[in-house]
């Protein structure tokens, strides 16, 4: 998950956007003779008014174009070039935006030098706009020391190295190092990697978290990643190989020196994950209302009936962003205390009679819409691991695919389970192939995949799944 910082200057792309507005608006009212037209086909006065018409026009597909460009997506350490590239890129997306609006309305009568006159410059302005902003931003970092972030660098590599160096050398950047980790010739130095690990789970005012990836082990990483989830600051990896790893980690240049981040997928932007909300709940709700109601009660004497213990077998598992949580099954075996790397074997003779009927049928398993519910997993996700099998996991796979499945919430069912990857790995390629179905089905996401994949999961329901003991 990225963190947004930035104390106060979140504001500015807000107003940035008003004035862009503003300024496309009235530039439209200087050059254009609107008021002197009507466009007859339409019945009322105010949308005979053919500059209300083009406010809210301009209104709708600014915001559009804006956004699919990510227009006012300029960092700190986004270069000159990169910001006149938009300039460019947006200037010519709402040119034809413009000479469209002309086309509908062909009652307007408008000659073609004013509008490209009128396109030169609103874009002077937006453009002087855009570089005024970003320049008085980095004399504000520079000599006012304000707008700064708070950052760890933890790592003895030469992107390590670099880093530091750009941080310290550049001011206007506005990164503040508070210690740094594993190369004594670094300012602030606070010690060993090792040490590194309690400085972020105790230090609360961090904003950043650059590691060299190549410094840690996966579960090392999967620490640090954790950490900072729970301080909520943003964690970034730096590379010494030349290879760009994959494209599931986002890659942004601080002068020539690539820095990765999780890449942030579509189904955790804000309308997606709304989407998705709005799905697991009333899918939940209802499932909670209609069926658990009451097949709670008769599960809870099938079991009382063969053996004792309790009717829920409570778990802890990884969710997002490896985040810990409770996960709720109904019991299937006369013990329930988990064992480290006891997978649950075909023929186990620690699975009740009622339980391989609820393991094979996957009832076992509905109690986790209680945790859908609660907001620590989804209908149709990757599978939660057990905390002990994400160490192991993680050693047996490429660490980039394996961090990136923790990037959504956990479901409880998936891509990889309704084909047949699930239960007992047996093998290497097992756990290859539910990684893989995992990461595609996050990279793909869709209500619609989600839809069909649920009900794939009813349809294994009446049919079983031989992966499923």
């Amino acid at each position: 998950m990225e963190y947004t910082k930035g104390r106060y200057s979140w504001v500015i792309r807000p107003i940035l956007i008003v004035l862009d507005l503003f300024v496309l608006n009235v530039l439209a009212f200087y050059f254009f003779n609107f008021n002197t037209e009507k466009l007859y086909f339409f019945p009322t006065d105010f949308l005979n008014n053919k500059h209300i018409l083009y406010i809210g026009y301009s209104f709708f597909f600014w915001l559009i174009s804006t956004a699919f460009l990510n227009f006012y997506k300029v960092y700190r350490y986004t270069s000159l070039l990169n910001i006149i590239g938009l300039i460019v890129k947006q200037f010519l997306v709402y040119s034809f935006i413009f000479y469209a609006f002309i086309g509908v309305f062909r009652s307007l009568n408008i000659q073609a030098f004013t509008t490209f006159k009128y396109l030169v410059n609103s874009f002077l302005v937006i453009g002087l706009f855009k570089l005024l902003s970003y320049y008085l931003l980095k004399y504000y970092r520079n000599y006012l020391h304000g707008n700064v972030r708070r950052v760890v660098i933890i790592g003895k590599s030469q992107s390590a190295k670099e880093l530091h160096q750009l941080f310290s050398l550049n001011k206007n950047l506005g990164y503040q190092i508070k210690a740094t980790f594993g190369n004594k010739d670094f300012i602030n130095n606070k010690g060993s990697l090792e040490d590194s690990f309690a400085y972020v789970e105790s230090t609360k005012n961090i904003d950043e978290v650059y590691c060299s990836i190549d410094d840690f082990s996966e579960v090392e990483l999967n620490k640090l990643v954790k950490l900072a989830e729970i301080n909520h600051c943003n964690i970034k990896f730096l590379q010494d190989q030349k290879e760009q790893f994959t494209k599931r980690l986002k890659t942004d240049f601080y002068n020539y020196l690539p820095v990765l981040s999780i890449q942030e997928v579509s189904v955790n932007n804000d309308i997606n994950k709304i989407i998705k909300r709005t799905f697991d709940i009333v899918f939940s709700i209802l499932i909670i209302v209609f069926v658990m109601s009451w097949l709670t009660p008769i599960i809870f004497i099938l079991i009382k009936l063969e053996s004792k213990g309790p009717l829920f077998y409570k778990h802890k598992r990884n969710g997002i962003n490896y985040k810990e949580f409770t996960c709720f099954k109904f019991r299937s075996l006369k013990q329930n205390q988990e064992k480290k790397g006891t997978y649950i074997t075909e023929h186990d003779n620690r699975v009740t009679k009622l339980g391989k009927f609820l393991r094979r049928t996957s009832i076992d398993e509905m109690p986790q819409f209680y945790n859908v519910l609660k907001g620590d997993m989804s209908v149709v996700g990757p599978r939660p691991h057990m905390l002990s099998y994400t160490e192991d996991y993680s050693k047996k796979i490429d660490k980039y695919n394996f961090m990136f499945r923790h990037n959504v919430k956990p479901g409880i069912t998936g891509l990889a389970q309704v084909k047949g990857y699930r239960g007992e790995v047996k093998m290497k390629e097992d756990i290859i192939n539910r990684i893989k179905y995992d990461n595609f089905y996050i990279e793909n996401w869709s209500l619609i995949l989600d839809v069909k994949i649920v009900l794939q999961t009813v349809g294994n329901f009446f049919k079983g799944q031989k992966e499923a003991y």
